[in-house]
């Protein structure tokens, strides 16, 4: 991936038959491809030395900060050779061509919470839920759907910029759900197992998650919770531990320094 896969700035997205690169700095459509940038994360394939690079190009050629979008890629496909196939027929700057896709701006939300930029992946938490973004004063009015459910994509081509395109998007809402439980709470659960590593803005005090697993009813704390009841029990950020040894209605405090937490049996 690091040969034919490195663009020298960020990492391509494909070839064609004749191998033509897609994704690359010698495109003049679809030079540069989100998914690409946040699976180099994801994957955990790469290593800083790329990662940081593609990461950064997100956030220079894909970022749309006014309009809250994570384009899907840039500049959007109107008569690239060879041609693509059914992306390029729709309109540039709308689903796949351009604009927000939400399947990938979630996968890029994850990858920058793993990076640590916690503040680039609260905003694009934003961007991302109907929730926020229609309570917005600039975006909410031009966004147009429910505020309550996932939209598959979000225009990103004047005069429709922030417009929700296909409503009631049941895959990318699940992995929305995932990225905030999973990745900016950051809980993590095997088996017998949990542990948690947050990766929230700066701005946020502390939360209070309830966890229901089989007969336990656990509570987890991190930070300055009000009200929050007494812990009965302090673990360290990413450390594991067994959730079934634990009293049915235990209060876990998570310590907000870092700790090494190993697994156990």
């Amino acid at each position: 991936m690091h040969d034919a896969g490195w663009d020298g700035a960020w990492f391509r997205r494909a070839f064609f038959d004749n191998g033509a690169p897609l994704g690359s700095s010698i495109n003049s459509e679809c030079r540069i491809d989100l998914i690409a940038q946040a699976w180099s994360v994801l994957s955990g394939a790469s290593a800083a030395a790329h990662t940081g690079p593609a990461m950064a190009a997100i956030g220079k050629h894909l970022h749309d900060e006014p309009a809250g979008l994570l384009r899907l890629l840039a500049p959007p496909f109107a008569q690239s050779t060879p041609n693509p196939g059914y992306i390029q027929a729709y309109p540039p700057g709308v689903r796949e061509n351009g604009g927000q896709y939400s399947h990938g701006a979630v996968w890029a939300l994850m990858a920058q919470a793993l990076q640590g930029d916690h503040e680039a992946a609260w905003q694009s938490f934003e961007g991302l839920s109907p929730a926020h973004r229609s309570q917005h004063p600039a975006r909410g009015p031009v966004y147009e759907l429910e505020p309550y459910v996932m939209a598959g994509d979000v225009y990103g081509a004047a005069p429709y910029v922030g417009r929700g395109g296909w409503s009631w998007y049941t895959g990318s809402a699940a992995w929305l759900h995932r990225a905030a439980v999973e990745t900016l709470l950051g809980l993590n659960v095997k088996g017998r197992q949990l542990s948690m590593t947050p990766h929230v803005p700066a701005h946020w005090p502390g939360f209070e998650l309830a966890l229901r697993l089989g007969t336990h009813r656990l509570t987890l704390q991190w930070g300055t919770v009000e009200g929050a009841a007494a812990p009965t029990h302090h673990v360290a950020v990413g450390e594991w531990i067994d959730w079934q040894a634990l009293p049915a209605d235990a209060v876990l405090r998570v310590a907000q320094a870092a700790g090494k937490g190993q697994m156990t049996a």
